[in-house]
């Protein structure tokens, strides 16, 4: 359960239009203040931008950044990360058979943890022999960025992974999943909620494709908790993290956008309470390295 509930003070309509309205005749973009009125509004980093032009400007931050996306989150978390996700996995507690979506996966990272996981136990159990149950098994890699996919794919050829007949790999959105109701044992989703227009959306989907008992598994950049480090993480996220992707990927703005979402992502709590809005039980989070990343879960029952 979650403990504490946040709530939520929303603006009147009329309050909202007007400062809709008065960003629209501020902010020097091409979009006219009509626009604004007839689109509803969200935010791209500390930025208010139109609906519909999110998820083309997200898709814009990730073609960018894919080539060196591996590189930089080593860069940026000390190969925390890889840890992170261990972690995610271990929870999420991989078997032989699971039918798994991972969303916003497209560098395969999870994806590949999930599929050793399952080999592991499997071989454990039948001393290396391939049981009915892992050939049964399949993953299913889904992104909505095809520079993405193109990298997990090649990183699947390198290890090995290319005929492996358990992995798919799917273009399609966080927030309309093409799967069917009820088809998966385990969703999971790596640094990639933020960033989609409607959390809500994207949770409530998560909750239709989940078969009854299913796991709902979200690691997420958070906020810290801790006070002291909590300032030195501020600093280093807006003055570091922007210069090593200026530096490393030649591409300043896309990490800037990147702490920015960070910021503008709703706290632990918060967060927790969406996911059981959505319809999951035993909601629950695990914060790491001090609240930097979070770790929440939820089953369907």
């Amino acid at each position: 359960m979650v403990l504490r509930a946040a709530t939520a003070r929303l603006a009147s309509p009329s309050l909202r239009h007007h400062h809709l309205l008065q960003a629209a005749l501020l902010t020097p973009t091409t979009t006219s203040p009509t626009a604004f009125l007839h689109s509803h509004a969200t935010s791209f980093g500390y930025k208010q931008v139109r609906e519909d032009e999110k998820s083309k400007l997200v898709g814009n931050v990730f073609s960018s950044v894919a080539s060196s996306y591996d590189v930089m989150n080593d860069l940026m978390s000390g190969g925390l990360h890889r840890l992170w996700k261990d972690r995610l996995i271990s929870k999420l507690n991989p078997f032989p058979g699971m039918k798994h979506l991972d969303v916003a996966g497209g560098t395969g990272d999870v994806a590949f943890r999930v599929v050793e996981r399952i080999k592991s136990v499997s071989h454990r159990a039948t001393q290396g022999t391939l049981t009915d149950l892992e050939e049964d098994t399949h993953i299913y890699i889904c992104d909505i960025n095809p520079n993405m996919l193109d990298v997990g794919k090649k990183r699947a050829a390198e290890k090995g992974y290319s005929e492996e007949h358990c992995l798919s790999w799917v273009q399609g959105d966080a927030e309309a999943l093409s799967f069917e109701d009820g088809s998966m044992d385990g969703y999971t989703i790596a640094f990639g909620i933020r960033n989609v227009t409607h959390i809500e959306k994207a949770l409530s989907e998560a909750y239709r494709v989940l078969k009854k008992g299913g796991r709902f598994l979200c690691l997420e950049l958070s906020h810290v908790d801790v006070p002291i480090f909590k300032d030195i993480y501020y600093v280093y996220s807006f003055s570091v993290i922007p210069a090593v992707g200026e530096l490393v990927a030649g591409d300043r703005k896309s990490y800037q956008y990147l702490v920015e979402s960070i910021r503008r992502f709703p706290k632990q709590e918060k967060f927790a309470q969406m996911i059981q809005e959505a319809g999951f039980e035993r909601v629950e989070y695990e914060n790491l390295a001090g609240g930097v990343v979070a770790i929440h879960s939820g089953l369907k029952l």
